[in-house]
């Protein structure tokens, strides 16, 4: 399907330049990081911008780095690159999985985590994951640098706090010290390229504390704090997993739509609960299943 929508394409070659066409053009500048959403809005006629604003030659942008103890993500890092990175394989294997699941070897070619989180769609893959992990977005302007914490990130279904004259630099995370085991359990129609018909992330503590969030099953992504508040401070029991199950089918909101049912989707929610946490809990002192296992 051909692009019929006109308009400017530009590629700026410093972040400076980019930030100066983004507080000119506002909410009519469209920003090319990966583009695998953008291309497709384009075709179909989603999105008609003024101007292409292609960030793709920003020096800077394209780094994964451990600062101290603080995990730096630069906006045109791809889950491709999370995938191949030695320091998100032993430090933060939880993100691994998750990218490991994003649609096709393709499409994490050019993908970025950045641009996942910027589409806002409610089964973004990479949203849980970093919220178990406490994430900030740093978002750049001309007025200034800010940080968001991801849970306060999504606004709605394609809805973020993003400034229109604002550009996602990068994606900050801690390392957090307590030895931890994570899960992401993601439910799809068939194996291969596919939208979550719902997923949750699980990281399970040596201290008996736990993060739990989800995608998919709500308009937007985000923390099951009830569930945790329940399970905080104990060790997994049959019975207390038992509770748990029954409390964060009460948290999640799904629909029914081409994908799944609300019923279907609330019972697996249930299910990946109890076997995410199960496998987190294990992954804490290196036993279960390796990550990348799926355990749906």
């Amino acid at each position: 399907m051909p692009i019929t929508t006109e308009f400017d394409y530009v590629k700026p070659k410093t972040l400076n330049e980019a930030l100066h066409l983004l507080a000119l053009y506002k909410e009519t500048a469209k920003v090319l990081a990966g583009g695998t959403d953008l291309i497709v809005h384009l075709k179909e006629n989603m999105v008609g911008p003024e101007v292409v604003v292609d960030i793709k030659a920003v020096p800077g942008l394209n780094t994964i780095t451990l600062d101290g103890y603080v995990l730096k993500l630069g906006a045109l890092a791809t889950f491709s690159e999370l995938i191949g990175s030695s320091l998100i394989k032993t430090k933060f294997p939880l993100l691994r999985e998750m990218a490991g699941t994003v649609a096709s070897t393709g499409v994490r070619n050019r993908a970025t985590i950045a641009g996942n989180i910027c589409s806002a769609v409610p089964s973004a893959d990479s949203a849980p994951v970093l919220e178990v992990y406490d994430a900030f977005v740093v978002a750049q302007s001309l007025r200034g640098r800010r940080k968001i914490a991801i849970n306060d990130w999504f606004a709605g279904p394609r809805k973020t706090v993003l400034a229109p004259d604002e550009l996602v630099t990068g994606i900050e995370a801690p390392l957090f010290k307590t030895a931890h085991g994570g899960c992401y359990a993601k439910l799809s129609r068939y194996e291969g390229e596919d939208l979550a018909q719902g997923a949750v992330a699980v990281l399970a503590f040596a201290d008996n504390t736990y993060r739990i969030a989800a995608c998919a099953l709500a308009p937007k992504p985000a923390r099951a704090l009830r569930t945790e508040a329940l399970l905080n401070g104990k060790k997994l029991t049959d019975k207390l997993i038992s509770e748990a199950k029954e409390l964060i089918v009460k948290e999640i909101n799904p629909i029914t739509d081409i994908r799944s049912s609300k019923e279907y989707r609330s019972h697996m929610t249930a299910v990946m609960l109890e076997r995410a946490l199960k496998a987190a809990a294990e992954r804490i002192c290196g036993k279960g299943p390796k990550y990348g296992e799926s355990v749906v």
